[in-house]
């Protein structure tokens, strides 16, 4: 009877595991599961390690190794501007004055035909850009600008350049990125009947800490003083203040994602005013980063300073960025998290500090941000942050770390063309 057990067991059990393993990858039953599994993994590891304590500290020029930089060509960010050596370290901004003609707009507008989507697991990107697109009648969902923007489900994060690559490559849309934008530049294109997408801050009860997020745009109401968003996350129509809009917008550099069709491009280049020039763009951007240097506190003086090094990496004054990147950790050591949610996934989203240290020679400190950043994760599935210490530990000597680095990166992501690059030159012995 025993030995029957005993074998019922061996066959039974393992059976059990196999089908429970096949239906767990089922699309259907995976879609309703695999958050929950991953947040109950991020809950335990977090919990053990709590990921705001982990802190990265620049060591600045003075502890690196002077090693002559690698050009890291095709760019993965920004597209249309590819990185040279560093430049100035002083770099000439224009005065943020209004640079869009004061030509009068409604008090309120609300744009509708968009179709909403409640995002899948870690599907933020794609469901916002497919939300997006169906205002202009696109017919897809967010599975087919994930199979785009982000084959690996685990991808823990989409860039503005990947969305607009989307557009441009994909469809028979036209689509742009820029940064610096404002409450009435944003009012203007959906009056002008351009929904917008924006990147930023995002934080509330019940969920884990401060994260980054993207919305589309289609409302806005002055006598209620709010916008009207399609989020993804929360629910369709949610109100946002403008209030609330300027504060988490400039976590991301008040970045925002408009698609037009091409026949209608001298309409958005007419919104855009001096910026649709990106150089022109990236300087005021940083130029608003500074004042806010000294009208902000805590958290958001920290943003800004982040905000500054970005916009002067897109200008590539990477010493001058690298600076403003030393002054963002050191105000982000002495935030109180009893205070603020620590934004400790902020590079997740924004790899400016991987830029700005790796052309200034700093590539310890490139080593180190990205090994504290995949340490902290509750999974290392962020393909930009092994790339980047894969280029640092090349500019070290260690080559066979930096092909690991590499392989992990593309395994991340198979469409990260830009690790397939590197990957290929390595192995070649270029």
């Amino acid at each position: 009877m025993q030995r029957n057990r005993l074998l019922i067991a061996l066959v039974v059990v393992p059976a059990l595991v196999l089908l429970a393993a096949l239906l767990y990858n089922y699309p259907p039953i995976n879609e309703r599961l695999a958050w929950r599994v991953d947040a109950l993994k991020a809950e335990i590891k977090y919990a053990l390690n709590p990921p705001e304590e982990a802190l990265f500290i620049p060591e600045g020029e003075g502890e690196q190794t002077p090693i002559p930089t690698i050009q890291p060509s095709p760019t993965p960010i920004p597209p249309t501007l590819t990185p040279t050596e560093p430049g100035p370290t002083e770099t000439s901004l224009p005065s943020p004055t209004p640079t869009i003609t004061s030509t009068p707009i409604p008090d309120k507008i609300n744009l509708g035909g968009i179709r909403h989507e409640f995002q899948k697991w870690n599907n933020c990107g794609p469901a916002n850009l497919s939300m997006a697109l169906s205002f202009w009648k696109w017919n897809g969902d967010q599975r087919d600008t994930a199979a785009y923007l982000k084959p690996n489900q685990r991808d823990k994060n989409v860039m503005p350049y990947e969305m607009v690559a989307f557009v441009n490559e994909e469809t028979e849309f036209n689509a742009l990125w820029r940064v610096g934008g404002d409450l009435d530049l944003l009012k203007r294109f959906i009056a002008a009947g351009f929904p917008v997408i924006v990147e930023k801050g995002f934080e509330g009860t019940g969920f884990d800490g401060w994260m980054g997020h993207y919305e589309v745009i289609n409302a806005y109401d002055d006598s209620r003083q709010r916008f009207t968003a399609q989020d993804s996350f929360i629910m369709e129509n949610m109100p946002v203040s403008y209030e609330e809009m300027e504060t988490y917008w400039g976590h991301f550099n008040d970045t925002y994602i408009v698609i037009y069709y091409p026949a209608r491009e001298a309409e958005v280049m007419e919104i855009l005013g001096p910026h649709a020039d990106e150089t022109y763009n990236y300087q005021y951007a940083a130029q608003i980063a500074s004042d806010e240097i000294f009208a902000l506190e805590g958290r958001e003086k920290a943003f800004a300073w982040f905000n500054r090094g970005t916009n002067l990496v897109y200008l590539d004054d990477y010493a001058g960025a690298a600076a403003a990147y030393d002054e963002f950790f050191a105000l982000y050591a002495n935030l109180n998290p009893d205070e603020v949610n620590i934004p400790w996934r902020t590079v997740w989203y924004q790899t400016g500090p991987y830029w700005a240290y790796f052309y200034s020679g700093r590539y310890y400190d490139v080593l180190n941000l990205a090994t504290t950043t995949i340490d902290a994760a509750s999974e290392p599935a962020i393909e930009e942050t092994w790339y980047w210490r894969a280029l640092a530990k090349e500019a070290l000597g260690d080559i066979d770390g930096a092909l690991a680095d590499l392989r992990e990166a593309v395994k991340l992501n198979e469409n990260f063309d830009i690790g397939w690059y590197h990957l290929e030159r390595i192995q070649g012995g270029g």
